[in-house]
């Protein structure tokens, strides 16, 4: 059964000049937790922040810190964003060596574990890795730069996941960040997405209070029972 749904700003479409008043203004906006999108230059192509960033974010807001760690070697790492004050740490499928140590060391840190999928890959790469997570990210664009357009074919790999989740009863999240906008938000929360990670479709408006109000609306009224 779809939990409630969550709306996790991302501040890569924020305005990093401002970025604590961008990351209060979300908060403010009645947002559920922010979202932030670590590159390495490696793993992706495009190179963002570090755990120093991590922490004026965390002195910004009350909310939860949903950190994505798109890095290669993410292991050597984990105790540094949960130092800076991720509530959550997310690493790829495909960059870890020992992804079962990684996500157990991420809860022994007291941190939410999540793992993440591109577009590329199927679920059945995380399947013996439910139990040892509490979200699932799946990418609906190619990670490395914001602002691309949601691959609808991802909404397959979204209802698959769903029904694997729900057939162990598990209360594991499923995530979706990538292009999210009100025209999208209804689709992907049917497949069984509860959280929806959203830059342009916050940032770049005004009224952000207006905006997750829109997308949770959206959302949650297309995961109703029918």
């Amino acid at each position: 059964m779809t939990a409630a749904v969550k709306i996790a700003p991302s501040i890569l479409s924020a305005d990093f000049g401002a970025l604590a008043r961008e990351v209060e203004d979300a908060t403010a906006a009645g947002a559920d937790y922010i979202h932030v999108d670590v590159m390495d230059g490696h793993f992706v192509p495009n190179l963002t922040i570090g755990p120093i960033v991590v922490e004026a974010v965390r002195r910004a807001t009350h909310l939860p810190l949903d950190v994505h760690l798109m890095i290669s070697e993410p292991a050597r790492y984990v105790e540094a964003f949960a130092e800076a004050g991720a509530d959550i740490i997310g690493i790829h499928v495909e960059v870890d060596e020992d992804l079962a140590d990684t996500l157990a060391r991420i809860r022994r840190l007291g941190k939410k574990a999540a793992i993440t999928l591109s577009p590329q890959t199927g679920p059945e790469a995380i399947e013996p890795l439910l139990e040892a997570v509490d979200q699932v990210l799946v990418m609906s664009v190619n990670p490395g730069f914001g602002g691309q357009k949601f691959l609808p074919a991802v909404l397959h790999k979204i209802e698959r996941l769903r029904k694997r989740i729900d057939a162990r009863g598990l209360s594991v999240d499923i995530e979706v960040d990538g292009g999210i906008s009100e025209e999208n938000a209804g689709q992907v929360a049917r497949a069984g997405a509860n959280v929806l990670v959203a830059g342009a479709a916050i940032f770049g408006h005004a009224d952000r209070k207006a905006r997750v109000e829109l997308l949770r609306r959206v959302a949650s009224e297309a995961s109703l029972p029918r």
